[in-house]
């Protein structure tokens, strides 16, 4: 069937990169926003408020971006049926994904769960959080209550960012089919040029689940390698006692958060690295798996999603991140890994490959649509 042309798509978010939120949703939104902008479709993302510095609307990367007050509902309404878009897609689910149900159901709607949480997920967020009850029932209400679930059986098409998330997510919500992998695209830069001497590099936030002080202990073992972490702790006080205890390590870097869409040194940081390293407890598909791959780095993790760990570098065991580490570096073992990852990420998650997977679905689910009516 042949499909129609797409006009105006609405990404929505629970955050968006840049917005004194540095997450892997909200680079994944922006990043697929800016894409599409790129290839003159016009693009509107709307958010629950998370800054109260910027204004209700403003411009980005040539896109319109609507932030609405989560508590009053009938705002978001509004502004989504005046955003009128021919695609609403949400980037993970959230309450409003179900608003944008009721403010345009003659539109496509569209999801990609990039970390749907059963029970087991909700129990180390919960434990790991380190926020008040209070802040933590709130946006958990906001991702999963039964209005959301409603939303996820009325949509015109559901997908998910990694491949072992169908089986869970169709489990989850009850489906009669499995969501289908639609992929997150990443830039695949050209060659790059790695450090002369082993560099380890943490891309992330420095809280909660991420356990990020096991990187900086992994630095403290190994002081003839380099280490350079990037991110930082959404709370002020946390980030200064993580720099202020770990700042004598000598071979460790503290960057601090650093913006992919504004400069180049997050690429930099990648380009001269040989292993990511994630201490996790527990993730999706992290984008920064795909980005670090295709940066040519191997993959050092205790989680292993969609089996990017073991193809690509290694899956650590609790404790055991320091041996990792170390088979990875002797007789340059990362460097046959980091090739395969880029081959594979090059394959699938490139921009042009990835976003004219979006691109067609959306022509599809519009052709569809126009035929029901």
């Amino acid at each position: 069937m042949k499909g129609l042309p797409v006009r105006h798509v609405c990404l929505i978010c629970i955050e968006l990169f840049g917005d004194s939120i540095y997450g892997g949703f909200g680079r994944a939104t922006r990043f697929i926003g800016r894409e599409l902008a790129r290839r003159g479709i016009r693009v509107s993302i709307v958010i629950p408020r998370r800054s109260p510095e910027l204004p209700d609307s403003y411009q980005l990367d040539g896109m319109s971006v609507y932030q609405y007050d989560p508590l009053r509902p009938w705002q978001g309404i509004a502004v989504l049926r005046q955003c009128d878009a021919d695609v609403y897609h949400s980037q993970d689910i959230s309450t409003t994904s179900l608003l944008a149900r009721l403010a345009k159901p003659g539109a496509v709607h569209v999801i990609t769960f990039r970390d749907p949480m059963d029970h087991w997920d909700w129990q180390i967020e919960t434990k790991y959080a380190g926020m008040s009850r209070l802040g933590w029932a709130q946006y958990r209400y906001f991702i999963d209550n039964p209005l959301v679930t409603l939303a996820v059986k009325n949509v015109d098409s559901l997908h998910c960012a990694a491949r072992f998330l169908e089986e869970k997510t169709a489990s989850m919500y009850r489906l009669r089919e499995r969501p289908s992998f639609l992929p997150t695209p990443v830039d695949v830069p050209g060659p790059v040029v790695k450090a002369a001497k082993p560099t380890i590099c943490y891309v992330g936030r420095w809280e909660g689940r991420k356990r990020v002080e096991l990187f900086f202990e992994l630095a403290r073992q190994y002081p003839e390698h380099d280490f350079i972490a990037v991110g930082a702790a959404r709370d002020p006080q946390r980030d200064r006692e993580l720099r202020q205890k770990y700042s004598g390590i000598s071979n460790l870097e503290m960057t601090g958060v650093l913006d992919q869409f504004k400069d180049s040194q997050w690429s930099d940081v990648l380009g001269k690295s040989w292993v990511i390293v994630n201490t996790s407890l527990r993730e999706g598909l992290p984008t920064t798996f795909i980005e670090a791959a295709a940066h040519r780095c191997a993959i050092l993790s205790f989680t292993n999603p969609d089996e990017f760990a073991s193809r690509f570098g290694i899956v650590a065991a609790e404790g055991m991140l320091a041996e990792g580490l170390a088979t990875l570096v002797e007789n340059d073992r990362w460097k046959q890994a980091g090739e395969a990852g880029y081959r594979f990420v090059e394959k699938v998650f490139s921009v042009d490959r990835a976003m004219n997977a979006h691109l067609d679905l959306y022509h599809k689910l519009l052709g569809m649509k126009k035929s029901k009516r």
